[in-house]
């Protein structure tokens, strides 16, 4: 069972430049960042021929009122003035947008869409930013240059012309800048549809229902300086070093401090061991490295529930002993239904802890006595935890932990979801949401004089299966890779090329301009590194970070091309071309983002004076009620959740695969083959796998295998050929890379909780290639 057996182009996606040497593994027993970074940057510098750009880059990145905000991960900038609040992966990202390659109208006369669709999808970014507006001509299979008033009023008679509103869909990556996105959300709104999907439906959906169920907002409620001041800190399901490198230096200063850090993660990845933290030039002179925790815990893929109950269990069973275990006039004043959670951990055997933990209980003692003694922690988590079928439970159960010792509402203390991309959280409180409430249409309508739509829209996995029935007619795509980031990457393809028109608003060239509607636009955009020049001056733009700070970025390049527009500035031209007569005054705002601003602060909960606020030094935090003991719960408390656990336990013969990324990797932009953190060189089609399983399916390291998926409908996914990597991962679980293992996630495998595919637990047999089981 090929890739081309499953509709994927008649190829598998290679997506990482080609190997320049043979496959290598090495367990890596380094510190993460430190030196090895330090060298990595600077052959990526060399490679990109950025030796100029780049350092000039990383002195203005991350500072605040002067400089741009990283569009690599969310992490909140440093709260004490650190001028080197940069990572590895953030140099790169930003490397690699401010490349001095192009891509315009005669790289597209060159090269046909067919010949682009044989490219890998590094080859594809490798080429440069693109620098004007394109329009596929089905005659000739080309891009062709379109003038931007025709490329929006393509769009925009494309969106007049729908039978009905709901028939376009409107997606957002975590890239857009706030005022873009408030404008984004307005077109759709007054076209006439909610229909807003965006990457947060395939990451930390169950994350905002979650924690709303339970407490009210959607959003954690610990800050930087809360980690600051913790005695404890739980870390589930994150590659830090990889996904959130900044965070290194807050691991490192607790555990300076004293503090407790214990990493909870089926693979101990780097970030879990240790550190030299490059911007201490003290550390990196001497080579002097910092632990990062101080207890490991690799329950299976998707046992992190039932670690978390053991360790409430644990506290529970305490308090018959210990009155100092509960917090019980935390939990009388301030929670719900604590009797039925206590009841339902009592009635959880410790014997089915350990068995779907995965983890043994002296283990799940050792963490809960760190919880025990702690006067405050934070529990920090990512997709590990969220993209499984109970994520939503899991998110829960980690809030139930927190309630027991009135870890919430205090400094040191509180939940601390990890959001991956730089302005993710900053699109869905803008509004970005296909379910919004009565509330914020309200506003909406009221501020902006339209009649906002009432009707929940569809978000990403439903949009696509909308595309494939051919319901949803025009899709625009604002940033992102969409046709690489989507499960079931042929079922994802084939709803694409249903459309009757796709737009994607782009810095580089990616798969998602090949695989498109019957008519495509391409429309370049300016990035975040450079200067936005409109009628009233060089304007600034706000981004919210995964702790609720609100600050503005500004860039510092020419633009790379003088046809390319700021994201507002299209959306603007798309929405006059749709909406003709709306009264909505689109060229106004684009002409000063001050505008904008003054119209969110009237319709957004907590940007109130954002104008002003958002110049302070570090900006401003969105308020979060639940900070300050304000539940915005039915039952206006702290709701305890009482679900069973789930079984996570594979069948016989099977294994629990997780998609992630690899270290050089930011999304689905690859920058080289090798991933430095888990020792591989040279190598993405690769699949982690715990010895014991290895030896029992009788394959060695680098032995080529196929990996079949089994959907909850009974169809199969396939990719063959992957070599198998022994790694220290727990017995039945495996691991490789998104988004090549994308494929193997059936569109219909989505979570029931929160809607999110389960990229973090897809059911798959491994075994050699060639065998009876590839034909089956």
């Amino acid at each position: 069972m090929n890739a081309s057996q499953n509709g994927q182009d008649g190829r598998e996606p290679h997506v990482g430049p080609d190997p320049r040497g043979e496959p290598e593994f090495h367990p890596y027993h380094h510190p993460a960042a430190g030196w090895g970074a330090a060298k990595s940057v600077t052959q990526f510098l060399v490679r990109e021929r950025a030796l100029v750009d780049g350092p000039r880059a990383i002195m203005r990145m991350n500072h605040e009122r002067t400089g741009f905000d990283c569009p690599g991960c969310a992490w909140p900038d440093d709260t004490k003035g650190l001028h080197l609040d940069i990572c590895e992966n953030g140099i790169k990202h930003v490397t690699w947008e401010m490349t001095n390659k192009r891509v315009g109208r005669e790289f597209f006369a060159a090269h046909s869409v067919t010949e682009l669709s044989g490219w890998s999808d590094y080859d594809l970014e490798d080429q440069g930013r693109l620098t004007e507006p394109m329009v596929y001509d089905p005659d000739s299979d080309h891009y062709v240059p379109v003038t931007w008033r025709d490329a929006f009023e393509l769009a925009g008679r494309a969106l007049r012309e729908l039978d009905d509103p709901g028939q376009a869909s409107f997606y957002t990556s975590g890239r857009l800048g706030n005022e873009a996105t408030f404008l984004y959300q307005l077109l759709a709104r007054e076209l006439g549809t909610n229909n807003l999907p965006d990457c947060s439906n395939m990451c930390h959906e169950a994350s905002g229902r979650a924690l709303t169920a339970s407490l009210g907002t959607g959003k954690g409620t610990a800050d930087l300086k809360d980690w600051e001041t913790t005695d404890a800190l739980f870390i589930m399901g994150v590659n830090a070093a990889s996904n959130a490198p900044r965070m290194l230096t807050a691991l490192a200063e607790a555990y300076h401090r004293g503090a407790q850090i214990v990493h909870i993660n089926p693979l101990v990845e780097a970030a879990a061991t240790r550190t030299i933290v490059p911007h201490d030039f003290t550390d990196m002179a001497v080579f002097k490295t910092t632990r990062t925790s101080t207890l490991n815990l690799q329950p299976r893929i998707g046992g992190d529930m039932a670690l978390i109950r053991g360790m409430a269990k644990a506290i529970l069973e305490q308090s018959a002993t210990d009155p100092k275990a509960l917090d019980q006039e935390f939990i009388d004043r301030h929670t719900a239904y604590f009797d039925k959670y206590r009841a339902v951990c009592e009635a959880t055997s410790w014997e089915a802890i350990e068995s779907q933990s995965g983890v043994g209980r002296d283990g799940i003692l050792k963490a809960a006595r760190v919880y025990r003694d702690a006067d405050r922690s934070i529990i920090s988590w990512c997709l590990g935890v969220t993209q499984h079928e109970h994520g939503v439970d899991t998110v829960r159960e980690i809030v139930n932990l927190l309630l027991l010792r009135g870890n919430l509402g205090r400094e040191g203390a509180g939940p601390s979801p990890v959001r991956g991309h730089s302005n993710v959280q900053g699109n869905r409180t803008c509004g970005i949401d296909h379910r919004p409430s009565a509330e914020f249409l309200d506003r909406l309508g009221e501020v902006c004089g339209i009649d906002p739509p009432r009707e929940h829209g569809m978000d990403t996995v439903a949009t696509i299966r909308a595309m494939h029935r051919g319901d949803v007619k025009v899709f625009v795509g604002m940033g992102g890779n969409f046709a690489l980031a989507a499960p079931d990457t042929p079922y994802t393809y084939a709803a694409l090329r249903n459309c009757d028109l796709t737009v994607q608003v782009s810095t580089k060239l990616n798969r998602s301009h090949l695989v498109h509607g019957r008519r495509a636009l391409i429309l370049p955009c300016l990035g975040r590194t450079e200067k936005d020049h409109q009628r009233a001056g060089i304007q600034s733009t706000s981004v919210e970070d995964s702790m609720s700070m609100v600050h503005l970025s500004i860039g510092m390049k020419r633009p790379a091309s003088k046809d390319l527009l700021s994201e507002p500035a299209i959306i603007a031209g798309i929405a006059r071309a749709a909406l003709p007569d709306s009264d909505t005054p689109w060229e106004w705002y684009i002409e000063d983002y001050d505008r904008i601003r003054d119209t969110m602060a009237r319709v957004l909960d907590g940007f109130e004076d954002c104008n002003r606020r958002v110049r302070l030094p570090l900006g401003f935090r969105i308020k979060q009620p639940a900070r300050e003991l304000v539940f915005l719960t039915p039952s206006g408390l702290a709701e305890f959740s009482a679900a069973p656990l789930p079984d996570v336990i594979p069948e016989p013969g099977t294994l629990a695969l997780g998609t992630m990324r690899s270290h050089d990797q930011w999304n689905t932009t690859i920058y080289s083959d090798n991933d430095r953190y888990r020792g591989v060189k040279n190598l993405r089609t690769l699949v982690f796998m715990n010895e014991d399983d290895m030896r029992e399916r009788g394959i060695s390291e680098f032995t080529p295998v196929d990996i079949v998926s089994t959907a909850k409908d009974g169809s199969h996914r396939g990719l063959d050929g992957y070599l198998a990597i022994p790694y220290d991962i727990p017995r039945g679980c495996a691991a490789g890379y998104m988004p090549e293992m994308n494929v193997l996630c059936a569109i219909g495998d989505y979570s029931l909780q929160s809607d999110q595919p389960l990229m973090k637990h897809v059911k798959v047999t491994i075994a050699p290639s060639g065998g009876d089981f590839a034909k089956s």
